[in-house]
């Protein structure tokens, strides 16, 4: 092994650990967006998925993903790993932590009142038969969409777009937090309880972003990694600014929950197209998946379906617009260099274009009806329910899931009396 391989292999290591760090982002993010009776059980839930897909990805994930088989899943490679391999450790590493994203993704449509239980076993369910197949039509040599030119360079469709089908799927059959939609209509705001913590998990997330873009370029000669990264934080400001002066302009102030859904919306958006573009590209990119996650969390209010995390709109619609920005923006050069043909606006046609509405639409369903198969699978092992009772969802899931609250002194009136001395 020479030098550059050497480093290759480092580069991808220190990629995955940077995307395991944006479960940390995810643990602030979410816990800040979600009310503080519940805040222990988030981040707790959000460690567990880190086991679950870590698991799952070494027994079934890895290999229905990259395994020999035909275009639709790979049939081998299971349970992987040898002692002595360790480059090929180094690449299952960094794959594995793109899975345990789109789980967490996924569990955004839980939040506030799904069972521990339910989410455990739609975890396991999700990770062997929903991602694997979806990542193994995109990303490996053999899969179908591979092999038609589909560009999703780091996973606007792969990770970002399934996990929120499957929080889709929650999300509706879970149906609303109570007190979030009035009787008249009205929607009702179930504010975080942090949004401090909600602008720092961003923070590390878009840190993060870094491993999980720039790292998919799998080594560092000609420095390619330094262009896509450059394209990330360009496309993450963007998005900042537009949702920021959009939501300003709607509402008359500008919400610091709006504004650091549009910094995500802008990553999500570029992760598919980061390689593939112009850096001028990468800021309209952005700056779209900027204003249409306001406007999309707006209609999903409308159409009562009730998205805590708001995972539908920064990882769904952005990753649809990210996916689809390709066929209009990837570069001849570009798309030579990475896979498929050039966008629309350099004189393609509507050959990519085509392909990457077909994958949007294709992936999308498909990780929508199996999620929703799945938990209609679980809602049987769970007693007929996916949802803890009206009781314990008032109590909060941090008590009633794990009997102790993240905040006890704050909730707990006895832990309370106990640091009083009363």
């Amino acid at each position: 092994m020479d030098a550059i391989e050497l480093m290759d292999h480092l580069w991808l290591t220190i990629a995955a650990v940077l995307v395991l760090l944006m479960q940390g982002g995810f643990i602030l993010l979410e816990a800040g967006s979600t009310r503080m009776k519940n805040a222990g059980h988030i981040a707790g839930k959000t460690i567990f998925t880190v086991g679950i897909a870590s698991l799952m990805f070494w027994a079934v994930g890895y290999g229905f993903i990259y395994g020999e088989g035909n275009a639709f899943i790979g049939l081998s490679n299971f349970f992987y790993g040898h002692f002595d391999d360790g480059v090929g450790a180094v690449d299952f590493f960094f794959q594995l932590t793109f899975a345990a994203i789109a789980l967490t993704i996924a569990f955004g449509g839980f939040a506030e009142r799904g069972k521990l239980a339910a989410y455990a076993i739609f975890a396991i369910l999700f990770s062997a038969a929903v991602y694997p197949v979806v990542a193994h039509w995109i990303w490996s040599d053999e899969g179908w969409l591979a092999n038609l030119g589909k560009q999703d360079f780091a996973g606007s469709t792969v990770v970002h777009l399934t996990g929120a089908a499957g929080a889709l799927a929650a999300t509706i059959l879970l149906k609303p937090r109570l007190g979030k939609y009035g009787k008249d209509g009205k929607v009702n705001d179930l504010f975080g309880h942090n949004q401090v913590f909600t602008a720092l998990g961003v923070l590390i997330l878009w840190v993060g972003w870094f491993g999980f873009n720039a790292g998919s370029t799998g080594g560092v000669e000609g420095a390619f990694f330094g262009y896509v990264a450059l394209n990330t934080q360009l496309a993450a400001g963007a998005g900042t600014i537009i949702a920021l002066f959009v939501i300003w302009a709607i509402a008359g102030k500008a919400d610091v929950p709006t504004t650091l859904n549009g910094t995500l919306a802008g990553l999500v958006a570029i992760t598919a197209s980061c390689a593939f573009v112009d850096p001028w590209a990468a800021v309209v990119i952005g700056a779209i998946g900027g204003m249409i996650v306001v406007f999309s969390m707006k209609m999903f209010d409308k159409l009562k379906i009730d998205d805590p995390i708001f995972a539908l709109s920064v990882h769904g619609i952005a990753g649809i617009w990210g996916t689809i920005s390709t066929g209009f923006f990837a570069t001849p050069e570009l798309a030579a260099m990475n896979g498929g043909e050039a966008g629309l606006l350099y004189g393609g046609g509507f050959g990519q274009l085509g392909v990457q509405i077909l994958s949007v639409a294709v992936c999308g369903l498909f990780a929508f009806i199996a999620s929703y198969l799945l938990l209609l699978i679980t809602k049987g092992l769970c007693g007929g329910s996916l949802r803890v009772s009206e009781e314990e969802e008032i109590l909060g899931l941090d008590m009633t899931e794990h009997g102790s609250y993240g905040y006890p002194e704050t909730m707990d009136p006895q832990a309370k009396n106990i640091r009083t001395g009363s």
